[in-house]
């Protein structure tokens, strides 16, 4: 007995067309997934770049109170006499001076005034400026 088999071109047409839809569809999927993860990656980056730029911003600002904090530490210096000076020291949100018993201090209390706290003691004279004084005097000035 012999068995005939009879293929259709439309089979062949048919197998084709569906395995080129296959790949068309496999291809725009990986097309798809690859501009979003594209789109995502170029939104971190933007994140990041953001995020850099506010911490050199931040960076800066710290430097710049730095800087003015130390020019004012030391017009305080030039007004008491440095030769007068025994400490200068930052204690939390204060500047303290001590100076040798027999300073003046005029100088300091014309540019200072009450906001300069000044405590003597049998051996030495302690001032403390506060930082946010000299901090908004800095700012009101620019």
């Amino acid at each position: 007995m012999i068995v005939a088999v009879k293929r259709n071109k439309k089979q062949k047409l048919i197998k084709f067309f569906s395995l080129f839809v296959l790949v068309c569809m496999f291809g725009g999927y990986y097309y798809y997934t690859s501009k979003a993860f594209e789109e995502q990656q170029q939104k971190e980056l933007e994140a990041k770049q953001a995020l850099k730029i506010e911490e050199d911003k931040q960076e800066n600002n710290k430097k710049e109170i730095e800087k003015a904090i130390l020019v004012e530490i030391e017009k305080a210096v030039d007004l008491v006499g440095q030769e007068n000076i025994k400490h200068v020291k930052i204690i939390e949100n204060k500047v303290v001076l001590v100076c040798e018993l027999d300073t003046n201090l005029d100088a300091l209390m014309v540019r200072y005034g009450v906001m300069a706290f000044v405590k003597k003691t049998l051996n030495e004279i302690i001032i403390a400026v506060d930082i946010d004084f000299i901090l908004k005097s800095k700012l009101n000035a620019k």
